[in-house]
C-alpha cells in the first residue's frame, strides 16, 4: 500500500509561513514624530535618534525565539513520518506555538501603539497573516496523518 505524503507538503509549507512571520516586517506604527517599524525581533523606531530622550522601541526576544520554534518544529515533523504519533504531537506544540507567536505580536504592537497614543494604531502588513496560513496547514496535516492512519489499519486487517 502507497501512503500519500501531502502532510510532509503541508508541513513544510506551515515552517516557510512561519519563516516568513519571523524574519520579515509585519508593520508599522506611525507617531507624532516617528515610525517604528514592527517584526517579531521588535519594535524599532526608523530612523537614527538624534536626542537620549526620544524613544527608540523594545525588544521582543521572547516573540523571536517562539516564531522561530513555530517554523522549526514542523520542518522536524517533516521527518518523524515513521512515528505517526511523535508526529501528531509535534505538529500539536507547533499549532500552540503559532497561536501564542500571533497572540504576542498583537498584544505587544497594540500595546506599543497605545502608549505613543498613535492615531492610527498598527498598520499591519499582509505577512502577519502568515501565522493563520501556517495553522490551517498545521490542522491539515493532522488531518491527512489520521487518514493515513485509518488506512494503514484497515490494510492490516485485510493481511
Amino acid at each position: 500500500m502507497v501512503i500519500q505524503r501531502w502532510q510532509s507538503v503541508m508541513l513544510l509549507i506551515s515552517g516557510i509561513m512561519m519563516g516568513i512571520f519571523s524574519f520579515m516586517n509585519l508593520g508599522v506604527i506611525q507617531a507624532a514624530d516617528y515610525t517604528f517599524n514592527v517584526g517579531a525581533l521588535g519594535i524599532f523606531r526608523e530612523g537614527i535618534a538624534t536626542e537620549g530622550g526620544e524613544p527608540t522601541g523594545i525588544s521582543t526576544i521572547y516573540l523571536f525565539i517562539d516564531s522561530v520554534l513555530a517554523m522549526l518544529l514542523p520542518l522536524v515533523g517533516i521527518f518523524c513520518f515513521k512515528n505517526m504519533k511523535l508526529q501528531k504531537n509535534i505538529i500539536y506544540i507547533s499549532m500552540l506555538t503559532i497561536v501564542t507567536s500571533a497572540a504576542l505580536l498583537t498584544f505587544k504592537a497594540s500595546q506599543f501603539a497605545g502608549d505613543l497614543q498613535a492615531a492610527d494604531g498598527v498598520n499591519w502588513s499582509v505577512f502577519v497573516g502568515a501565522p493563520l496560513v501556517a495553522l490551517i496547514a498545521d490542522i491539515v496535516a493532522i488531518r491527512l496523518i489520521n487518514s493515513d492512519i485509518k488506512r494503514l489499519r484497515a490494510a492490516d486487517r485485510l493481511r
